[in-house]
Formats: C-alpha cells, sequence, structure tokens
C-alpha cells in the first residue's frame, strides 16, 4: 500500500521580523534581503489535537513535519504552479499547548506591487485559513491498533466503542509538499487525498455490515481522489 497524501487546516497571525529572522531568510534569498524588502507571517499548521475528521497527528509525525516543512513553498489553493508560489516556509517549531502539541511555521513574502492587495489582506485578517499538504504511510486505529492503508477495520472514526471514542492516528510521514492559503479549511470528507484501497476479498459478515461497507467505498472514493491527483500533476 502507498502512502497517502493528506491536507489539513492551518491557520495564520503576525511574526517579528528581526536580525536573527531575517538571517534565517536570507539563507534561501539569492542576494541578501533587507527587512523593508519583506514581509513575514507565521502559521499553526497542525497539532496533535483530533480533527473534523476524527484524525490526529502524533508527536513523532509533528516532529518530523518540522524538519521537512523548512523551505518549503507556500502557495493558493492548492494550485501547484510557479505562478502560484507566494511565500516561502523559512522556520518552524513546535509549542507546547497544554497537553497537545503544535507546529508552527514561520514563513516570508518578498515585498512588491505585485502582492501588496494580498499582504494587505493577511494583516488585515480577511487572507486568514490555510491548509498543509503531506504525505504520511500509517493511519492507525486508536481501538483496534490496524494501520488502515493496510488492512480496514469496523471501527469508524468519531463512533464510540466500549466507551472510548475512536480516532485515526496519523503517522510515518515521509514527505511535506507545501502550505496553501485557501478560503475554506480542511473540513469532514473534503479536501482530504486518502488512498486506502478495498482488498480483494471482502469477508462475508462485512459485506453485512454497513458501517465497515461505507467505510469502504470512503477508501475506495479516496483512491479516485488521489487518482485525480496524479492527473492534475502530470498536465501541470
Amino acid at each position: 500500500m502507498e502512502p497517502i497524501r493528506i491536507n489539513k487546516s492551518t491557520s495564520l497571525s503576525a511574526a517579528v521580523l528581526d536580525e536573527a529572522t531575517l538571517e534565517k531568510i536570507n539563507r534561501f534569498a539569492l542576494e541578501p534581503l533587507t527587512a523593508e524588502q519583506v514581509f513575514t507571517f507565521k502559521a499553526t499548521l497542525c497539532d496533535t489535537r483530533i480533527d473534523r475528521d476524527g484524525e490526529r497527528f502524533t508527536a513523532a509525525a509533528l516532529g518530523k513535519m518540522k524538519e521537512l516543512f523548512v523551505g518549503k513553498t507556500t502557495i493558493k489553493d492548492h494550485m501547484m504552479s510557479a505562478e502560484n508560489q507566494i511565500a516561502r516556509i523559512y522556520d518552524t517549531e513546535l509549542v507546547r499547548s497544554g497537553d497537545e502539541t503544535e507546529l508552527i511555521a514561520f514563513c516570508y513574502m518578498v515585498r512588491t506591487a505585485g502582492n501588496a492587495d494580498l499582504i494587505a489582506e493577511i494583516v488585515g485578517g480577511i487572507k486568514k485559513e490555510g491548509s498543509v499538504s503531506c504525505v504520511v504511510s500509517q493511519r492507525v486505529c486508536s481501538i483496534c491498533g490496524k494501520n488502515n492503508l493496510q488492512t480496514p477495520c469496523r471501527h469508524i472514526a468519531g463512533k464510540e466503542y466500549d466507551g472510548e471514542i475512536c480516532c485515526k492516528l496519523l503517522d510515518g510521514v515521509e514527505d511535506a509538499y507545501e502550505f496553501s492559503l485557501v478560503a475554506v479549511p480542511a473540513q469532514r470528507s473534503a479536501g482530504i487525498h486518502k488512498a486506502a484501497e478495498l482488498p480483494e476479498k471482502m469477508p462475508e459478515d462485512t459485506r453485512e455490515n454497513t458501517q465497515v461497507v461505507q467505510a469502504l467505498l470512503l477508501s475506495a472514493k479516496a483512491a479516485a481522489y488521489r487518482a485525480k491527483y496524479n492527473i492534475e500533476q502530470e498536465e501541470i
């Protein structure tokens, strides 16, 4: 089973620009930039909380993404083209928030006449939602411990089993693609690229279990999303 690509929602806020920050930014510039030439902001890329898809990243997954997202591009609406690049991630950090951990990304833009309106919209709070795209190889059920990318199980994220709410743990991060500004962040069953596939042979009792069949159909639908993504990549 191949790893899956997923998109998750983020949020933006202001970032401080000082000499240390400028030094980090200039690692990615061909010529040194001055403070007057750049605009910076930060984004909470993801955390270890259970999201609206009934999934959550593990702390280990966030640690890996902290490394992988440095230097990655920021685009709009997950539209992958050079013309659509608007910023770059120059640094990341993990922040503890109570019992949870958040992955923060720091981004910079080069101020131009062409992006003045976008910067104004970010500062004004109009453009404040975002979504990250990365690749994971594990989607582990919190009830039975099966990696659903290899072995589908009966347990549905968000459902209760013997007093425990099921969630799917995302781990085994293999790559980080980009961070996007979007109008509507990832919601339940929308904008998420999954790639779990139907097993070659379904057990007889599974065929009669409505919830399991629904879960398998969602997995099949996810595979279709992945195929659509691959086609779009070929066309770029």
